[in-house]
């Protein structure tokens, strides 16, 4: 969400040291794309066309219309439960309020730094099923769901930056409805796949059994591809490391990542601004979906997302892969103002 804090300024960055080249790591072994390749990384992200990987991005329709949250703060990211017909979406916890444990309510300033997170559990149709707090663990740029019998686990980021807000780990925790979590608890699990790394998000794959951790690394903003079996044992060989910056532009701003298939997708945009601002409603909006195949490191398409034009400020916020119906559908998120709050409205584009 765009608030005026440093948050932004720090996505803005993602991508400041991987804006010309793209690498790869296959296996944990690192080696250097052909000249062929080089010759396209350097000529920066590929033009804007109707297919972004294998979705194509002209098939937009609402898969969910503004929904209201648990909290009334705007969405970060959201992440599929299709097993059973659920969205769970994560949010910074809202000021004014006082959780367990805490002798005064926070403003929302501190919540955002502390890494303090609201996530809900919502209906195929909006209504809501269910909360639970997520306390120092980040500011939810991407996020993981995992149904697994009787329990749902969530994938998201950990052990947050105490300037920033930012996670430094990934996590796995049971989905809880009412409880507040923190991030120090000794029942949470810290994966710290790429030691020093920060900004650190996950995603998953579920039909492809991966894991997706979007992390900067010595000022550099990479995804790194893991199988979710060797993740959970704590093997880190990445299976493939790309560079952002193969497909994104300096400037963007990065709200989010999904994996599936042959592709990372990364979306990128920011809220319309006024008319004498850089990004105004007649504009269309400065939202993207880009693609980069993982086999490769190369460009695969890069769509401007116009869809849904009259949203209410229309800030991109989340991107991931629902699979209800068994026929895949890539989505994004977009934060809507209503009255008093801030919602969350879904679009799928199919293949």
């Amino acid at each position: 969400m765009a608030d005026g804090t440093t948050h932004f300024s720090r996505r803005n960055l993602l991508f400041a040291g991987g804006a010309v080249a793209a690498g790869l790591t296959a296996g944990g072994l690192s080696w250097a794309l052909g000249a062929g390749a080089d010759e396209q990384d350097d000529a920066g992200p590929v033009a804007a066309g109707p297919m972004a990987g294998a979705f194509d991005m002209r098939t937009g329709a609402q898969l969910l219309a503004p929904t209201p949250l648990f909290n009334a703060t705007g969405p970060q990211s959201f992440a599929f439960d299709d097993t059973n017909g659920q969205v769970y979406v994560l949010q910074t916890v809202e000021g004014g309020i006082r959780l367990d444990g805490e002798e005064d309510p926070l403003d929302s300033g501190d919540r955002k730094t502390s890494g303090d997170m609201c996530l809900t559990r919502l209906s195929s149709s909006g209504k809501t099923l269910g909360h639970m707090y997520l306390r120092g663990f980040g500011h939810g740029i991407s996020c993981g769901v995992e149904p697994t019998g009787q329990r749902t686990y969530i994938w998201v980021e950990g052990r947050a930056d105490a300037e920033s807000g930012y996670g430094r780990t990934v996590v796995r925790v049971p989905f809880k409805d009412g409880s507040v979590l923190d991030s120090s608890d000794e029942s949470v699990r810290h994966f710290d796949p790429v030691p020093g790394s920060t900004d650190v998000s996950p995603a998953l794959d579920l039909p492809g059994g991966r894991v997706l951790v979007s992390h900067e690394e010595d000022g550099v903003h990479r995804f790194s591809v893991y199988g979710t079996a060797d993740f959970l044992e704590g093997r880190f060989d990445a299976a493939q490391t790309l560079r952002a910056g193969v497909q994104v532009k300096q400037e963007e701003w990065f709200q989010g990542c999904a994996l599936y298939g042959d592709h990372v997708y990364v979306l990128t945009g920011g809220p319309y601004t006024g008319k004498s601002g850089d990004n105004p409603r007649k504009s269309g909006g400065n939202t993207y979906v880009s693609a980069i195949d993982v086999r490769t490191g190369k460009a695969q398409g890069r769509h401007h997302v116009t869809v849904a034009p009259d949203l209410v400020y229309r800030e991109p916020e989340g991107i991931a892969v629902s699979m209800a119906g068994g026929r895949p559908a890539l989505c994004i998120g977009f934060s809507v103002k209503a009255q008093d709050r801030r919602e969350l409205a879904l679009y799928r584009f199919t293949a």
